[in-house]
C-alpha cells in the first residue's frame, strides 16, 4: 500500500462537511469516522485465520462509544485499568471477552476482575502471589494468563518490548526455572500465555516472525510448567503509517504469511483460544483533530499559525521519542487548499515552545484567522495520552460519525467541570 494520502472527499466525513461539524460542535474537536473503524476491523477479520479472536486495546482510544462500535462488529476488549474495565462492561462487552493486563495492577482492580470472571494477564511473580491471596479470600479460583518477556527480540517495530529488561511480563528464563509455579498457587488456574513484542510495526514479515516464535515459545513453556494452553495471546502491534516513506500494512499479504502458523497451532491445539491485540490499527486512521487558527504571525523569517488546540490534546504529534520532528498528515478542513502553499508552523495555545502540532507544514499562503486545520490519522493516542489539563484547557469535544449521523461522544470540558472535583478552603480566617 502507498504512503498516507488525503481522503477522496477531504472536507467531509460521510457527506458531512467539516465546516458544519466545527460550527456545530466547536473547536478543538476530535472527529472519528465510524466507516473507517468498520473498514479497518472488517478487512482484517475477513482474511485473518477464523480461529483468531481480535481484541481491541482500549488504551488506544478508550471512548465508550468507540468501544461499543467495535464490540458490535465482533471485537473483544483488552483493558488496563479499572475505568477501562468498566468502560468495556458498559459498552456491552461480555466478561468472557475481556482480558485485563498491565504491570502495576492494584488489589482493587484484581478484585474487580475476579468478582466478574475477567481473565487476568499476570506480569510478575509478586502479582501472582497477590492474585492467589485475593482469590482465596473470595473463595474463588482465578483464571490467569502469564505474560512472558521472551529472551528474543525481533527488530522492526516502533518500540521493541522483548529481549530486554522490562517491567512487562516475567522473563522467559525465570518461568523455565519455576516448574512448580502452578502448584504453589492453589487459588489460581494458570491457563495460558501472552507475549507482546513491539508496537507500530509496519512489516508483514516482522509480525509473522513474532507470531511464529511466540507460538513456539508458549508450547515449550506449557510443557515445562504443565500449564494448559486454554488461551494464547500473540500480542499484535500492527502499525499505522503516519510519516513520509512509511506504508500501511497489506492485510492480504499479512494474512497469507501469518495464517499458516495459526493453522498449524490450531491443528495441534484445537481447543486453544488464539488472541491478537489491536489498538492503533483499528482506530488510528479514523480520527481527525480539528483546530481553528486564532492568529497568524511571522517570527525571524518563519510563519506561525497559532491555533486553539495543540499538544495538550495531541501529544503524539509532538514527536516524543524521535530525533527529528516528523509531522502527522495535516490539511485545511474549511476550504480547498489552492496551489499557492508555503511553510507554516502550526502551534497551540500552551506556554511552551514544545506546543507544535506541525513544523514547516505546506498550507495555503493566505492562511488566516478562522481557518480550520486538521491533523489526520489521529484516532489513537489522542487526548487520553496527552496533558489535557495543562493550563486547565481540559478535554476537547469528541464526535463519532456513524451511518451518516454525527454523534457527540464526549462533551467538552469547561471551567465548572474542571473545578468540580477541587475543594476550596477559606484561608482568610
Amino acid at each position: 500500500m502507498s504512503e498516507p494520502t488525503a481522503p477522496d472527499h477531504p472536507n467531509a466525513v460521510q457527506g458531512i462537511d467539516f465546516t458544519e461539524l466545527t460550527e456545530r460542535f466547536g473547536t478543538p474537536l476530535y472527529v472519528y469516522d465510524g466507516e473507517v473503524i468498520t473498514r479497518q476491523y472488517q478487512q482484517l477479520r475477513d482474511v485473518l485465520h477464523p480461529g483468531v479472536e481480535m481484541f481491541y486495546s482500549l488504551k488506544a482510544n478508550p471512548n465508550i462509544s468507540v468501544c461499543a462500535l467495535l464490540n458490535s462488529l465482533g471485537a473483544r476488549a483488552e483493558v488496563s485499568s479499572l475505568t477501562e474495565l468498566v468502560t468495556a462492561q458498559r459498552a456491552g462487552v461480555p466478561a468472557g471477552q475481556i482480558m485485563f493486563l498491565g504491570p502495576g495492577k492494584s488489589a482493587t482492580e484484581i478484585t474487580a476482575c475476579l468478582k466478574d470472571g475477567i481473565t487476568v494477564i499476570c506480569e510478575s511473580f509478586g502479582e501472582l502471589d497477590l492474585i492467589d491471596e485475593i482469590a482465596a479470600g473470595l473463595g474463588t479460583t482465578a483464571a490467569v494468563v502469564l505474560r512472558v518477556n521472551p529472551s528474543f527480540a525481533v527488530k522492526g517495530g516502533g518500540l521493541t518490548m522483548g529481549g530486554k529488561p522490562r517491567q512487562f511480563g516475567i522473563d522467559e528464563q525465570a518461568l523455565l526455572d519455576a516448574p512448580d509455579l502452578a502448584a504453589r498457587h492453589s487459588s489460581v488456574r494458570l491457563c495460558g500465555f501472552q507475549a507482546y513484542m513491539g508496537t507500530r510495526i509496519l512489516s508483514e514479515d516482522v509480525i509473522t516472525e513474532n507470531t511464529e516464535r511466540i507460538l513456539d515459545l508458549v508450547e515449550r513453556l506449557s510443557e515445562r510448567l504443565g500449564v494448559p494452553l486454554d488461551v494464547v495471546d500473540v500480542g499484535g502491534g500492527l502499525g499505522v503509517a503516519y510519516f513520509t516513506n512509511e506504508r500501511d500494512l497489506d492485510v492480504a499479504v499479512l494474512a497469507e504469511r501469518v495464517n499458516p502458523h495459526f493453522a498449524r497451532f490450531a491443528q495441534n491445539h484445537p481447543d486453544t483460544r488464539m488472541v491478537m491485540e489491536l489498538g492503533r490499527y483499528l482506530v488510528g486512521h479514523s480520527g481527525t483533530y480539528a483546530v481553528r487558527v486564532r492568529y497568524v504571525k511571522e517570527s525571524m523569517g518563519e510563519r506561525f499559525a497559532v491555533a486553539d488546540g495543540g499538544t495538550n490534546h495531541h501529544m503524539a504529534a509532538v514527536g516524543i521519542g524521535s530525533f527529528v520532528k516528523r509531522n502527522f498528515p495535516m490539511r485545511m478542513l474549511n476550504r480547498p487548499a489552492g496551489p499557492d502553499t508555503v511553510r507554516w508552523n502550526v502551534t497551540g495555545p500552551l506556554c511552551t515552545p514544545n506546543d507544535t502540532l506541525g513544523k514547516a507544514v505546506d498550507l495555503p499562503a493566505d492562511l488566516r484567522p478562522g481557518d480550520v486545520v486538521g491533523v489526520e490519522r489521529s484516532g489513537a493516542y489522542g487526548p487520553t495520552a496527552s496533558p489535557v489539563h495543562f493550563l486547565s484547557h481540559g478535554y476537547p469535544a469528541e464526535v463519532l460519525v456513524h451511518k451518516g449521523h454525527a454523534r457527540l461522544v464526549r462533551s467538552r470540558d469547561d471551567a465548572e467541570s474542571l473545578l468540580g472535583q477541587q475543594i476550596l478552603h477559606d484561608f482568610r480566617a
